[in-house]
């Protein structure tokens, strides 16, 4: 196994190197940037570096997120190529994943990991992911949304910290810290496309054009401040690797679109500080407008034929607004108490339309398109922080403590009365004015953090936090954490804590009908419902109550040398009342109920969220480092292997109510969703990073695994198609040239070797339309080429 084979690497180099450490002492700056990188994520103690946290932390710099090609300037998709334990499908024909694309870290649900910006708390999105695979039935932070010119560094918290920092750090905490230069510029513009043989159609293409321009520059205010911002443009083109039809009449047909939609995205940021009496006022904020374009499934000629005489292919729109802006200030208060007060407010508003189909309850006059609701978020959160520096025992402390208070507002609009008259907009039926939602509650919590040198050697993090929702109760979490320097090079660290997530105000809210395979693999009409929806309640849905985590690592640090540095940590996260979508629940004899008791007709198939599931994931993870010099430049090498797996401890049974309409066991959680908490996410990625740069030249080159996953689909009946998609590797490269110290031009390609995932067998593709999967994070478009130019001043 790859797993054990990384692992026992790992072991014989720390014991070989760690016998032979000595006085090699050639690094350089560049080499050890980053191990000496003062981090601000994951313990209130000062000055900790990367190696001598006490739980693992990954640094990323602009200058990693740059290389990695990025398509069209996607922060998920360069937090993905760099971080093996970051997983980011390309997801199509998934209805909202299409628009807005959920992330996941070390295995977990993409709503159990908090993301914040300059350390402060980021709202997620309003859009719920009913139709996706990954992080169905979340509504995730929106990492596109993000311009990746805009930041400085990335700190990546792989351990739980709800005891830091509050609800969803459940997985981990991602901390953006921005761009702070006081001075200079940059102007970066890039073009790139897909070039790729289709197999499945047997032809070689060239799509999904992407252009990306990005700018930014700054300015000092007064002796220290100052103020920096900046703004990009982007432009991707969509992408189809769909198949022939083999279900049309006529051979060779290709009615189907499978990959990315076109995407127009206007992003813009500002960051700064000025001096203000005795302290420093502060602000930042980041705000992002975009319109895409999601694919749903062919409709064929004999279904409306005096409309579309050759069938019609639906389109799902999205426009997309997401802004956020912090203001604060932070000082000192009589030489002691370092303070920071601010208050953060963040909103997404996702309008969903749907064009190119039909509302056949409208016949020949029906619109052939729909608006079909609107979704917004809001989120304002005030913090008050505090920290000093204390002597216990004769040694030093770190003391901190704060409060938080948070107000979230979520709502709904019903879409036009066309897309939901009668039986609605074919393919996205709009939300009716019953279905709106406008729902809020208010957060409060408090922390306290103790840390500090119990001694030379054994260096510990204690923290507790309470934290009261007024719609979900309260919750008291803890973590201690500590790292015991073993010898001058090895050190062992661990932690264990407890954390928790509370059901985020769209799950809770959200409702809509999408359309996806259903008994037999023919197209349903599927109605999300809230859990406070009469008929939800009158089938068995009941309040959601916050998941709850214990977790725990052990982990291994290593400086073997200048050159040479490792960690290797283990991991277990144990959740319970796992809050998931219920699989499709549907009957002939609940149709009949829901017409009798509540007047709605054709409601078929339901959903609704539950805490069903409780869940284990196990996992380690593996990162190697060495750098040196070699031929007049730097020679880098990075190795990074995660693994996790997680199974389903304990489920509900199905409702009593549901029982009485004809639906039988595992009804909530059945195969399809236990397939989604379990093997549809890679268990295992490896990437292999080698760089090489002087004064002009900087080489990169990049090798990497992506693990095996499994889809299963229940078509009813019993009829539960299977299939594993083996491992896959990509290859990825970069070279660049500075022509003068301010101007460089580099060209590079991802996936050179034109790899896809393995295609899927006839009783998954869907008749041929669909060959490829979305499982997989290599994604279905093939090698991709692009050329980037910069200019800096």
């Amino acid at each position: 196994m790859l797993s054990r084979s990384l692992i026992a690497v790992a072991v014989a180099s720390v014991i070989a190197q760690a016998s032979a450490h000595a006085d090699e002492s050639s690094s350089t700056p560049e080499a050890t940037t980053k191990l000496e990188t003062v981090l601000v994520t994951g313990t209130r103690g000062n000055n900790r570096t990367l190696l001598d946290s006490p739980v693992p932390v990954d640094v990323l710099t602009a200058q990693d997120l740059q290389s990695t090609g990025a398509v069209g300037g996607e922060l998920g998709q360069a937090l993905a190529t760099l971080l093996p334990s970051f997983n980011f499908p390309r997801q199509s024909n998934s209805g909202g994943a299409d628009h807005v694309r959920a992330a996941q870290l070390r295995g977990m649900s993409p709503d159990q990991v908090l993301v914040l910006i300059n350390g402060k708390r980021q709202h997620t999105s309003a859009l719920v992911n009913d139709s996706s695979k990954i992080g169905r039935g979340t509504a995730p932070v929106d990492f596109n949304s993000i311009p990746i010119s805009a930041i400085k560094r990335i700190e990546v918290l792989r351990d739980g910290a709800g005891a830091q920092y509050g609800s969803d750090a459940i997985a981990g905490v991602i901390n953006i810290i921005l761009d702070d230069a006081p001075e200079g510029g940059e102007v970066t513009t890039s073009y790139g496309a897909y070039h790729t043989h289709q197999d499945a159609i047997g032809k070689t293409t060239t799509d999904g054009q992407n252009s990306y321009t990005a700018a930014k520059a700054g300015t000092r205010l007064g002796e220290d401040g100052f103020v920096r911002g900046g703004a990009e443009f982007i432009n991707r083109e969509p992408t189809n690797r769909a198949g022939y039809d083999g279900f049309a009449d006529t051979p060779g047909q290709r009615n189907y679109v499978m990959g990315d939609g076109l995407a127009r995205d206007v992003n813009a940021w500002f960051n700064g500080d000025v001096a203000l009496g005795s302290g420093k006022l502060y602000s930042f904020g980041l705000y992002n407008e975009r319109h895409t374009t999601g694919a749903e499934f062919y409709r064929y000629p004999d279904e409306h034929p005096e409309i579309y005489p050759n069938g019609y292919l639906p389109q799902s729109l999205g426009d997309n607004t997401d802004l956020s802006g912090t203001l604060g200030y932070k000082g000192l208060i009589a030489d002691t108490w370092d303070y920071d007060a601010s208050v953060t407010h963040g909103r997404n508003r996702f309008e969903s339309s749907t064009r190119r189909t039909l509302n056949a309850s409208l016949g020949e006059d029906t619109p052939t398109r729909f608006d079909t609701g609107d979704y917004e978020l809001r989120q304002s959160v005030a913090n008050l922080d505090l920290s000093r520096e204390l002597s216990l025992a004769g040694r030093p402390f770190v003391l901190a403590l704060g409060g938080e208070y948070r107000y979230e507002n979520y709502i709904t609009t019903a879409g036009d009365e066309a897309s939901y008259y009668g039986v609605g907009a074919d393919g996205a039926n709009g939300l009716r004015p019953s279905e709106e939602s406008d729902i809020d509650r208010n957060v409060f919590g408090t922390y306290i953090d103790l840390s500090g040198d119990l001694t030379d050697q054994f260096f510990v993090d204690a923290a507790a936090r309470w934290e009261r929702y007024d719609d979900a109760g309260s919750k008291l979490t803890g973590k201690l954490s500590g790292r015991y320097q073993l010898t001058p090079v090895l050190a062992l660290r661990g932690a264990a804590s407890t954390n928790f997530r509370a059901p985020s105000l769209a799950q809770v809210g959200y409702q809509s009908t999408t359309s996806n395979f259903g008994d037999g693999g023919t197209l349903t009409d599927i109605r999300v419902l809230s859990v406070n929806d009469p008929i939800a309640r009158a089938l068995g849905a009941e309040k959601l109550d916050p998941e709850t985590s214990k977790n725990f690592s052990l982990g291994l640090t290593a400086q073997l040398n200048d050159r040479f540095d490792l960690s290797f940590d283990v991991f277990r996260i144990d959740v319970d009342d796992r809050i998931t979508l219920s699989q499709r629940i549907g009957s002939d004899a609940m149709e009949q109920f829901i017409q009798d008791n509540f007047g709605v007709a054709g409601v078929h198939d339901v959903n609704f969220f539950t805490n069903a599931a409780d869940t284990r994931t196990d996992g380690a993870e593996l990162v190697l480092n060495y750098h040196q010099p070699f031929v007049g430049g730097q020679l880098g090498v990075t190795t990074a292997y995660t693994y996790n797996h997680t199974k389903v401890r304990s489920t509900k049974a199905t409702p009593q109510q549901l029982s009485n309409l004809g639906i039988g066991e595992d009804a909530l959680v059945g195969v399809e969703e236990r397939n989604t908490l379990t093997d549809a996410a890679p268990r295992d990625r490896f990437i292999l990073t080698t760089t090489w740069s002087d004064a002009q030249w900087n080489l990169l080159g990049r090798l990497t695994r992506q693990g095996e996953t499994t889809r299963v689909f229940d078509f009813g009946d019993g009829y539960h198609p299977e299939q594993t998609y083996g491992a896959v590797w990509q290859l990825d490269a970069e070279v660049a040239y500075k022509f003068t110290p301010q101007f460089s031009l580099a060209v590079g390609g991802n996936n050179l070797t034109d790899n896809y995932p393995e295609r899927s067998s006839s009783e998954i593709n869907y008749g041929g339309n669909l060959p490829y999967d979305v499982l997989s994070p290599i994604g279905s478009n093939g090698a991709y080429y692009y050329a980037r130019a910069s200019y800096s001043f």
